[in-house]
Protein backbone atom coordinates (compact mmCIF):
# COMPACT_ATOMS: atom_id res chain seq x y z
CA UNK A 1 0.00 0.00 0.00
CA UNK A 2 1.14 3.16 -1.04
CA UNK A 3 2.46 5.73 1.79
CA UNK A 4 -0.23 8.56 0.71
CA UNK A 5 -2.90 5.82 0.19
CA UNK A 6 -5.03 3.97 3.21
CA UNK A 7 -8.30 2.56 3.91
CA UNK A 8 -10.87 4.92 4.40
CA UNK A 9 -13.27 3.96 7.41
CA UNK A 10 -16.48 3.00 7.35
CA UNK A 11 -18.91 5.44 8.39
CA UNK A 12 -20.23 5.33 12.11
CA UNK A 13 -20.89 8.73 14.07
CA UNK A 14 -18.49 10.05 16.28
CA UNK A 15 -19.69 9.61 20.22
CA UNK A 16 -20.26 12.66 22.39
CA UNK A 17 -17.34 12.69 24.52
CA UNK A 18 -16.96 14.34 28.01
CA UNK A 19 -14.52 16.61 28.31
CA UNK A 20 -12.65 18.13 24.71
CA UNK A 21 -14.85 20.83 22.96
CA UNK A 22 -15.21 20.34 19.13
CA UNK A 23 -17.93 21.96 16.82
CA UNK A 24 -20.94 22.06 17.97
CA UNK A 25 -19.95 21.17 21.83
CA UNK A 26 -19.90 24.98 22.65
CA UNK A 27 -23.57 25.11 21.50
CA UNK A 28 -24.61 21.73 23.78
CA UNK A 29 -22.16 23.56 27.04
CA UNK A 30 -24.34 26.16 27.07
CA UNK A 31 -27.61 24.14 26.74
CA UNK A 32 -26.08 22.52 30.07
CA UNK A 33 -26.04 19.09 27.93
CA UNK A 34 -22.33 18.20 29.02
CA UNK A 35 -21.62 16.70 32.04
CA UNK A 36 -18.51 17.33 34.09
CA UNK A 37 -16.38 14.21 34.20
CA UNK A 38 -15.83 12.22 37.30
CA UNK A 39 -12.49 12.44 40.25
CA UNK A 40 -9.75 10.73 38.83
CA UNK A 41 -8.61 7.85 41.18
CA UNK A 42 -5.46 7.25 42.59
CA UNK A 43 -3.57 4.28 40.92
CA UNK A 44 0.37 2.50 41.36
CA UNK A 45 2.45 2.36 38.11
CA UNK A 46 6.35 2.48 37.42
CA UNK A 47 7.84 4.86 36.30
CA UNK A 48 9.73 5.43 32.86
CA UNK A 49 13.65 4.15 33.41
CA UNK A 50 16.36 6.11 32.44
CA UNK A 51 18.06 5.34 29.31
CA UNK A 52 21.15 6.58 27.89
CA UNK A 53 21.25 7.73 24.22
CA UNK A 54 21.87 6.27 21.36
CA UNK A 55 23.16 8.53 19.38
CA UNK A 56 23.23 12.55 19.67
CA UNK A 57 21.74 13.01 16.55
CA UNK A 58 19.02 10.24 16.72
CA UNK A 59 15.69 11.25 18.83
CA UNK A 60 13.65 7.68 19.57
CA UNK A 61 9.82 8.65 19.03
CA UNK A 62 6.91 8.58 21.88
CA UNK A 63 3.36 7.41 22.28
CA UNK A 64 1.98 9.57 25.69
CA UNK A 65 -1.33 8.63 27.01
CA UNK A 66 -2.41 12.24 28.32
CA UNK A 67 -5.83 11.06 29.49
CA UNK A 68 -7.87 13.87 31.77
CA UNK A 69 -7.33 17.65 31.48
CA UNK A 70 -7.14 16.83 35.45
CA UNK A 71 -3.51 15.83 34.95
CA UNK A 72 -2.48 19.60 34.89
CA UNK A 73 -3.32 20.24 38.58
CA UNK A 74 -4.36 16.64 39.96
CA UNK A 75 -1.47 15.12 42.08
CA UNK A 76 -3.57 12.01 42.29
CA UNK A 77 -3.21 11.37 39.05
CA UNK A 78 0.32 8.81 39.00
CA UNK A 79 0.97 9.76 35.34
CA UNK A 80 1.02 13.17 36.43
CA UNK A 81 4.69 11.92 38.22
CA UNK A 82 5.72 10.34 35.65
CA UNK A 83 5.46 13.31 33.36
CA UNK A 84 7.35 15.21 35.63
CA UNK A 85 9.83 13.08 36.04
CA UNK A 86 11.00 13.35 32.20
CA UNK A 87 13.93 15.21 32.39
CA UNK A 88 15.17 14.42 35.58
CA UNK A 89 14.95 10.93 34.78
CA UNK A 90 16.46 11.58 31.27
CA UNK A 91 13.43 9.68 29.15
CA UNK A 92 14.16 10.95 26.32
CA UNK A 93 17.98 10.85 26.20
CA UNK A 94 20.66 13.44 28.10
CA UNK A 95 20.25 16.58 25.48
CA UNK A 96 17.05 18.55 25.04
CA UNK A 97 15.51 18.31 22.02
CA UNK A 98 15.73 21.43 19.16
CA UNK A 99 12.05 21.35 18.59
CA UNK A 100 8.95 19.23 19.27
CA UNK A 101 6.06 17.76 17.25
CA UNK A 102 3.16 16.82 18.79
CA UNK A 103 0.47 15.05 16.66
CA UNK A 104 -2.50 15.37 19.29
CA UNK A 105 -5.72 13.02 19.53
CA UNK A 106 -7.30 16.81 19.50
CA UNK A 107 -6.56 18.07 16.48
CA UNK A 108 -8.40 16.58 13.36
CA UNK A 109 -8.62 17.53 9.72
CA UNK A 110 -9.64 16.36 6.20
CA UNK A 111 -5.88 16.57 5.16
CA UNK A 112 -2.81 16.99 7.50
CA UNK A 113 -1.86 20.44 8.33
CA UNK A 114 0.65 21.99 10.61
CA UNK A 115 0.69 24.98 12.96
CA UNK A 116 2.66 27.67 11.67
CA UNK A 117 3.54 30.10 14.80
CA UNK A 118 6.17 32.74 14.72
CA UNK A 119 6.14 34.06 18.47
CA UNK A 120 4.58 32.40 21.52
CA UNK A 121 1.74 29.10 20.90
CA UNK A 122 -1.23 30.18 22.62
CA UNK A 123 -2.74 27.97 25.01
CA UNK A 124 -5.78 26.22 23.78
CA UNK A 125 -8.78 25.17 26.59
CA UNK A 126 -10.37 22.49 24.75
CA UNK A 127 -12.06 21.55 27.29
CA UNK A 128 -15.30 22.61 29.54
CA UNK A 129 -17.06 22.03 33.51
CA UNK A 130 -13.61 21.90 34.78
CA UNK A 131 -11.59 23.37 37.92
CA UNK A 132 -11.30 27.27 37.28
CA UNK A 133 -7.50 27.38 37.84
CA UNK A 134 -7.41 24.83 35.07
CA UNK A 135 -8.21 27.92 32.58
CA UNK A 136 -5.65 30.40 34.20
CA UNK A 137 -2.55 27.95 33.30
CA UNK A 138 -0.73 29.35 30.79
CA UNK A 139 2.15 27.15 28.59
CA UNK A 140 3.53 30.08 25.98
CA UNK A 141 6.30 27.42 24.37
CA UNK A 142 7.65 29.09 21.29
CA UNK A 143 6.38 28.22 17.98
CA UNK A 144 8.85 26.27 15.37
CA UNK A 145 7.90 27.68 12.09
CA UNK A 146 10.82 25.99 10.72
CA UNK A 147 9.49 22.31 11.99
CA UNK A 148 6.23 22.75 10.43
CA UNK A 149 7.17 24.03 7.47
CA UNK A 150 9.63 20.53 7.13
CA UNK A 151 7.08 18.45 8.16
CA UNK A 152 4.95 19.61 5.62
CA UNK A 153 7.19 19.34 2.73
CA UNK A 154 8.14 15.99 3.98
CA UNK A 155 4.67 14.64 3.83
CA UNK A 156 4.02 16.60 0.45
CA UNK A 157 6.97 14.56 -0.84
CA UNK A 158 5.62 11.33 0.61
CA UNK A 159 2.50 12.31 -1.24
CA UNK A 160 0.66 13.15 1.81
CA UNK A 161 -0.58 16.73 0.15
CA UNK A 162 -2.07 19.08 0.07
CA UNK A 163 -0.62 19.84 3.57
CA UNK A 164 -2.54 22.85 5.78
CA UNK A 165 -0.73 25.58 6.86
CA UNK A 166 -2.65 27.04 10.27
CA UNK A 167 -1.02 30.45 11.39
CA UNK A 168 -3.27 31.34 14.35
CA UNK A 169 -3.69 27.60 16.03
CA UNK A 170 -2.39 27.12 19.45
CA UNK A 171 -1.78 24.00 21.73
CA UNK A 172 -4.15 22.32 22.37
CA UNK A 173 -4.62 20.28 26.03
CA UNK A 174 -3.48 16.99 24.50
CA UNK A 175 0.01 19.38 23.81
CA UNK A 176 0.22 21.53 26.52
CA UNK A 177 -0.56 19.20 29.58
CA UNK A 178 1.70 16.60 29.20
CA UNK A 179 4.30 19.27 28.37
CA UNK A 180 4.49 21.52 30.77
CA UNK A 181 4.87 18.33 33.27
CA UNK A 182 7.57 17.12 31.17
CA UNK A 183 9.48 20.51 30.13
CA UNK A 184 7.73 23.47 32.31
CA UNK A 185 10.01 25.89 31.69
CA UNK A 186 8.34 26.19 28.12
CA UNK A 187 11.44 26.96 26.52
CA UNK A 188 11.81 24.31 23.70
CA UNK A 189 9.78 25.13 20.35
CA UNK A 190 6.35 23.04 19.45
CA UNK A 191 4.35 22.86 16.53
CA UNK A 192 1.51 20.11 15.96
CA UNK A 193 0.58 18.14 13.25
CA UNK A 194 -2.92 16.82 12.84
CA UNK A 195 -4.72 13.53 12.33
CA UNK A 196 -7.22 12.41 9.93
CA UNK A 197 -10.13 10.18 11.40
CA UNK A 198 -11.34 9.14 8.16
CA UNK A 199 -8.75 7.41 7.83
CA UNK A 200 -7.02 4.08 8.74
CA UNK A 201 -4.11 3.21 11.22
CA UNK A 202 -2.19 1.94 8.39
CA UNK A 203 -2.41 5.20 6.51
CA UNK A 204 -0.99 7.31 9.92
CA UNK A 205 1.68 4.84 10.04
CA UNK A 206 3.18 5.65 6.77
CA UNK A 207 2.55 9.07 7.55
CA UNK A 208 5.13 8.66 10.39
CA UNK A 209 7.50 6.79 8.44
CA UNK A 210 7.34 10.25 6.08
CA UNK A 211 8.34 11.77 9.14
CA UNK A 212 11.45 9.41 10.29
CA UNK A 213 14.30 12.04 8.94
CA UNK A 214 13.59 14.81 11.64
CA UNK A 215 15.28 11.79 14.23
CA UNK A 216 18.32 12.93 12.96
CA UNK A 217 17.50 16.56 13.30
CA UNK A 218 17.13 16.97 16.88
CA UNK A 219 13.38 16.61 16.49
CA UNK A 220 11.17 15.00 19.36
CA UNK A 221 8.20 13.16 17.83
CA UNK A 222 5.22 12.91 20.26
CA UNK A 223 1.90 11.01 19.96
CA UNK A 224 -0.38 12.08 22.46
CA UNK A 225 -3.27 10.48 22.84
CA UNK A 226 -5.04 7.44 25.13
CA UNK A 227 -4.12 3.88 24.70
CA UNK A 228 -7.95 3.54 25.96
CA UNK A 229 -10.61 6.03 24.81
CA UNK A 230 -14.13 5.27 25.89
CA UNK A 231 -15.53 8.21 27.77
CA UNK A 232 -19.20 6.84 27.87
CA UNK A 233 -17.66 3.74 30.15
CA UNK A 234 -15.48 5.70 32.58
CA UNK A 235 -16.51 4.69 35.76
CA UNK A 236 -16.10 6.69 39.06
CA UNK A 237 -13.31 7.50 41.17
CA UNK A 238 -12.18 4.34 42.55
CA UNK A 239 -13.97 1.75 39.98
CA UNK A 240 -12.22 -1.41 39.23
CA UNK A 241 -10.91 -1.92 35.24
CA UNK A 242 -13.20 -4.10 33.18
CA UNK A 243 -12.34 -6.73 31.76
CA UNK A 244 -12.98 -6.01 28.27
CA UNK A 245 -10.44 -2.70 28.12
CA UNK A 246 -7.33 -4.55 30.25
CA UNK A 247 -8.08 -7.45 27.59
CA UNK A 248 -7.57 -4.78 24.95
CA UNK A 249 -4.57 -2.67 26.79
CA UNK A 250 -2.90 -6.32 27.19
CA UNK A 251 -3.46 -6.83 23.69
CA UNK A 252 -1.66 -3.51 23.08
CA UNK A 253 1.16 -3.56 24.64
CA UNK A 254 1.80 -7.59 23.86
CA UNK A 255 1.51 -6.51 20.22
CA UNK A 256 4.34 -3.48 19.96
CA UNK A 257 6.66 -5.63 22.60
CA UNK A 258 6.43 -8.29 20.45
CA UNK A 259 6.90 -6.27 17.28
CA UNK A 260 3.48 -7.08 15.62
CA UNK A 261 3.29 -3.60 14.37
CA UNK A 262 1.13 -5.11 10.88
CA UNK A 263 -1.37 -5.86 14.00
CA UNK A 264 -1.37 -3.07 15.67
CA UNK A 265 -2.23 -0.73 12.70
CA UNK A 266 -5.60 -3.15 11.81
CA UNK A 267 -6.59 -2.95 15.67
CA UNK A 268 -10.37 -2.81 14.46
CA UNK A 269 -10.22 -6.35 13.31
CA UNK A 270 -7.30 -7.88 15.16
CA UNK A 271 -7.41 -6.74 18.82
CA UNK A 272 -10.27 -7.77 21.01
CA UNK A 273 -12.89 -5.26 21.89
CA UNK A 274 -11.05 -2.77 19.34
CA UNK A 275 -13.96 -0.61 18.89
CA UNK A 276 -15.03 -0.28 22.20
CA UNK A 277 -11.84 0.61 23.13
CA UNK A 278 -11.78 3.43 20.70
CA UNK A 279 -15.27 4.05 18.97
CA UNK A 280 -13.60 6.98 17.45
CA UNK A 281 -9.59 7.09 16.55
CA UNK A 282 -8.44 10.23 17.19
CA UNK A 283 -6.23 9.17 20.58
CA UNK A 284 -5.10 6.21 19.02
CA UNK A 285 -4.05 7.43 15.65
CA UNK A 286 -1.40 9.45 17.59
CA UNK A 287 0.24 6.49 18.40
CA UNK A 288 0.70 4.77 14.80
CA UNK A 289 2.19 8.33 13.69
CA UNK A 290 5.05 8.00 15.92
CA UNK A 291 5.74 3.84 15.42
CA UNK A 292 6.24 4.80 12.01
CA UNK A 293 8.13 7.52 12.50
CA UNK A 294 10.67 5.06 14.22
CA UNK A 295 10.94 2.82 10.85
CA UNK A 296 10.24 -0.79 10.80
CA UNK A 297 12.39 -2.36 12.62
CA UNK A 298 12.01 0.07 15.89
CA UNK A 299 11.24 -1.39 19.22
CA UNK A 300 8.39 -0.85 21.64
CA UNK A 301 9.40 -0.32 25.69
CA UNK A 302 6.35 0.47 27.72
CA UNK A 303 7.52 3.48 30.37
CA UNK A 304 4.26 3.65 32.45
CA UNK A 305 1.25 2.21 32.75
CA UNK A 306 -1.63 3.55 35.37
CA UNK A 307 -5.49 3.80 35.54
CA UNK A 308 -8.22 6.06 36.35
CA UNK A 309 -12.17 6.08 36.10
CA UNK A 310 -11.92 2.17 35.44
CA UNK A 311 -11.71 2.60 31.53
CA UNK A 312 -9.04 5.27 31.29
CA UNK A 313 -5.53 3.72 30.39
CA UNK A 314 -2.33 6.15 30.56
CA UNK A 315 -0.14 3.01 28.57
CA UNK A 316 2.73 5.57 27.30
CA UNK A 317 5.45 3.81 24.91
CA UNK A 318 9.00 4.63 24.21
CA UNK A 319 9.81 3.38 20.18
CA UNK A 320 13.20 3.05 19.94
CA UNK A 321 15.25 3.32 16.13
CA UNK A 322 17.37 1.16 14.73
CA UNK A 323 18.45 3.38 12.27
Amino acid sequence: MGQSQGRARAGRPKPETRHATREGEEQRRRRGDITRPQPQPDATAEEGQRRPPRSPATMDTFFLSHGSPTLSIDEKIPARHFFKSWVPAKVAGDQPPRAILVVSGHWETATPAVNVIRGSNDTIYDFYGFPKPMYQLKYPAPGAPDLALRTKELLEQAGFGPVKEDHSRGLDHGAWVPLMLMYPDANIPVCQLSVQTDRDGTYHYNLGKALAPLREEGILILGSGSATHNLRKMGPFDAPVPQWVAEFDTWLKDSLLSGRYEDVNRYEEKAPHGRVAHPWPDHFYPLHVALGAAGDAAKAEQIHQCWTNATLSYASYRFTTNS
